[in-house]
């Protein structure tokens, strides 16, 4: 074929070219829009966070299998040196296993020498391999002596928390972490056991799950009653489905979140989480609970909070959430145009603003940076709050969301004189984020005390993710402490926080 002859093969080439890579470049645009719309655009506040993280983790899913298509294309492309992609792909932890390959070239010259090292490449992945099962055999060997008939001696059996079971405590701290942390039920958990020719039964697993609760207790009713001696904390409440037997449906139940974060204000003590399950609703649960407690609280709008203020001694006070009277405004400009919502979201937003600077200083610092720049914008929204509270119509959408923000007004503003109080409630909402998922997962809880064993692990877990401490470690420390018959009056010892300084 001649020179004439093939140019307009070649010219043909390259237009399929360049409409596969059009094509390419479309998909890949219409996916990215599709990622900073589920990430950055106007999404509902009742959004499922475990919907949201898989509608973005499919949409990069998507982007990531079209950037392979393209890199594969450049790769067989003629006169077209591939480039290597940039990705951030951060640096490994320094306490992983490192497990060397040396790739030798050829030492030899061709000149006859042999070359010397002047450098080398260093290059780390990330290897998995999967969960590996062991058996750990104890042999007790017995002793006798030859010159006497009495002298038979042999060790003792160590103290296990099953005794005579099978699950060694880190075992144990596995089944724990699995249901309580990675929200995998006990029967999905045996199923994976059964593909190692390991076949337990979902009720072994759960006569295990109930023993190790049980032995935790003592740590968990430890840090509720630490929790109880701070002086601000944060109270939330969500759904627990629960197994109504001989009903053939369920009955709800609730789990009480109680909370510490002192961190945004510098405060000394760490933070915690105490998830205490209740067979329903009434603010009287929330009074059983912070027995002992006096200081400031910090919820949502739930009037059963009301019944901690008739207390004879009133020795605790209720601040309110911002976040909540935003959602009240929110909710109104979402069904139609609502100019006056629209103005309060802006002054609320201010608030948001101004507490975003004060992030980490002292509580001092805080409470004065307030005073100064947050109280004038209070000022202001307070007669905004009256003016139009008497223009609109109390009945109306917008009527109601003011009426809400008027009714804990005295609560929403406590932040302005108290530096360790918050703007609002997230702290406490973002521990109770795992209940909802394993609760997703699981449907419902199958008993009232199946409830609390699930309060009582997850208090722990979230606790140990709250100060940074991997939770299969703890926990696994922790059993064996127990099971060696850790003594009850250094309970706080076992606190996760304190966990890190004894290992």
């Amino acid at each position: 074929m001649t020179e004439p002859d093939k140019l307009p093969d070649d010219i043909a080439e390259l237009k399929a070219i360049i409409r596969a890579q059009q094509d390419q470049n479309a998909r890949l645009e219409a996916l990215v829009a599709s990622f900073k719309k589920a990430l950055f655009g106007a999404k509902s506040e009742k959004i499922d966070p475990a919907q949201y993280e898989l509608e973005l983790e499919d949409i990069e899913t998507a982007i990531e299998q079209v950037e392979a298509e393209i890199d594969a294309d450049e790769r067989t492309a003629p006169e077209r040196p591939s480039k290597p992609r940039q990705t951030n792909r951060g640096s490994l932890p320094k306490h992983l296993e490192r497990v060397e390959v040396v790739i030798e070239p050829e030492r030899s010259c061709a000149c006859g020498a042999a070359r010397h090292v002047i450098g080398e490449d260093v290059s780390e992945r990330l290897d998995i391999i999967p969960a590996q099962f062991r058996v750990i055999v104890t042999r007790r060997p017995k002793y006798a002596c030859r010159s006497c008939e009495t002298g038979i001696t042999q060790a003792s059996a160590p103290a296990h928390l099953i005794a005579g079971g099978m699950p060694t405590e880190a075992t144990l701290a596995h089944v724990l972490v699995c249901k309580y942390a990675d929200h995998l039920p006990l029967y999905r958990q045996a199923q994976i056991y059964s593909r190692q020719g390991i076949d337990l039964d979902r009720s072994t697993l759960a006569a295990w799950v109930g023993k190790s609760a049980f032995e935790l207790t003592p740590v968990y009713d430890a840090l509720l009653v630490d929790l109880k001696h701070s002086t601000k904390l944060f109270m939330d409440e969500t759904p627990a489905p629960v197994l109504a037997p001989g009903r053939k449906r369920t009955k709800t139940g609730y789990f009480w979140a109680l909370a510490r974060d002192d961190r945004p204000w510098g405060g000394e003590d760490p933070p915690g989480v105490a998830f205490t399950y209740a067979p329903g609703r009434s603010g009287q649960h929330a009074d059983n609970i912070l027995k002992g407690f006096s200081g400031t609280l910090q919820v949502d709008g739930y009037a059963g909070y009301n019944r901690l203020l008739k207390r004879p001694a009133q020795e605790v006070t209720l601040a309110y959430c911002w976040a909540h009277a935003r959602r009240k405004l929110h909710d109104v400009t979402q069904s139609g145009a609502a100019p006056v919502a629209q103005e309060g979201l802006a002054q609320i937003q201010a608030l948001y603003r101004i507490e975003k600077d004060l992030r980490g200083q002292t509580v001092e610092q805080r409470r004065t940076a307030r005073q100064e720049r947050s109280k004038p914008v209070i000022d202001a929204f307070e007669i905004w709050l009256a003016q139009n509270r008497a223009r609109v119509s109390a009945k109306s959408p917008t009527g109601e969301a003011l009426k809400y923000i008027a009714k804990y007004w005295d609560g929403l503003i406590l932040f302005l004189s108290d530096g360790r109080i918050e703007l609002d409630n997230s702290p406490v909402e973002r521990t109770i984020r795992p209940i909802a998922l394993n609760r997703k997962n699981a449907l419902f809880a199958g008993h009232d005390t199946g409830a609390q064993n699930w309060a009582i692990i997850a208090s722990l877990i979230e606790t140990c993710k709250l100060n940074g401490i991997e939770p299969h470690g703890y926990l696994s420390g922790v059993l064996t402490a127990i099971a060696q018959g850790h003594k009850q009056t250094a309970i706080n010892e076992l606190m996760p926080w304190n966990y890190v300084k004894t290992v």
